[in-house]
């Protein structure tokens, strides 16, 4: 009877394990939906159907193709996706927040993000880093009373020197914490010279997602926001480190993770990424 219960024992705290697993590896790995932003425009049910079969369930969108409202939804629902985040334009939030708090309710969405701040051509100044501050304070408010999360994306140009520190250091500093968090992309930390699992360890607590891409090696990086598709490979060839980045980010607590391929054949990408995730201990 001991040996039995010991046996039981041993199986309860394996299987427990293994959900764990899967729930950190698998079922959390979520998709930026830009990823198929070419398959999209010609099959939406296509598009979602692939995500489905590749076993994801949580997504990051916003719009509907085109589709009315209910026929997307439906078609979400069909597919199994949660919609976790959807993105919101820079002015939309400094004009009319309740439009995107709107449309995150409208999914059942917690998180809206932001991942642009204007600005003229390749010049990024502290006047648009404080500009972004003002905005986003005030929006990240209004989104907060609403009982939803705001985060912003930065895109690379963010990281460009400021009084000892970088803009970015300026934006975290100056955005309350109770209304405005953060959603680190590692390719666009990575791709202006930054260290992702340093900048996690230097504000543990402002990162609430990631988005996940790795940047093919030996190339040349700069604080302009751009980057050829051609350089965005699966995750696990690339020089971001992905596997130190999971590592960390596990360690601080971010519960959303979401693959975003820029590449020309995501198709043929997400499911080795995904493959190379769950190979992650």
């Amino acid at each position: 009877m001991k040996l039995q219960l010991t046996i039981t024992k041993i199986l309860v705290v394996l299987f427990v394990f293994c959900c764990s697993f899967q729930t950190v590896y698998a079922q959390e790995i979520g998709l930026q939906l830009y990823s198929l932003r070419n398959k999209f425009k010609t099959d939406v049910p296509g598009a979602l159907a692939a995500i489905k079969s590749w076993g994801i369930h949580e997504i990051e969108g916003g719009g509907t193709y085109g589709l009315p409202l209910d026929e997307y939804k439906k078609l979400l629902a069909q597919n199994d996706l949660k919609m976790v985040s959807v993105g919101a334009d820079f002015n939309t939030l400094a004009k009319n927040p309740q439009a995107a708090i709107d449309e995150a309710k409208a999914f059942g969405a917690r998180y809206i993000m932001c991942a642009w701040v204007p600005h003229n051509g390749d010049e990024f100044t502290i006047e648009d880093i404080k500009k972004a501050v003002d905005v986003f304070n005030a929006a990240g408010k209004q989104i907060h009373d609403a009982g939803l999360t705001f985060c912003y994306h930065p895109h690379g140009y963010e990281f460009r020197p400021y009084e000892g520190g970088t803009l970015f250091d300026y934006l975290v500093k100056n955005t309350n914490p109770e209304y405005v968090n953060f959603e680190m992309d590692v390719f666009w930390v990575k791709h202006p010279g930054q260290d992702p699992v340093a900048l996690m360890q230097k504000y543990p607590t402002r990162f609430l997602m990631l988005h996940l891409k790795d940047r093919r090696p030996g190339t040349e990086g700069n604080q302009n926001g751009r980057a050829a598709d051609e350089t965005n490979v699966v995750l696990g060839q690339g020089d971001v480190n992905i596997a130190a980045v999971m590592k960390e980010a596990k360690k601080i607590g971010i519960k959303h993770y979401f693959i975003e391929d820029e590449s020309p054949i995501p198709e043929q990408q997400i499911p080795k990424s995904l493959a190379y995730l769950r190979s992650l201990k």
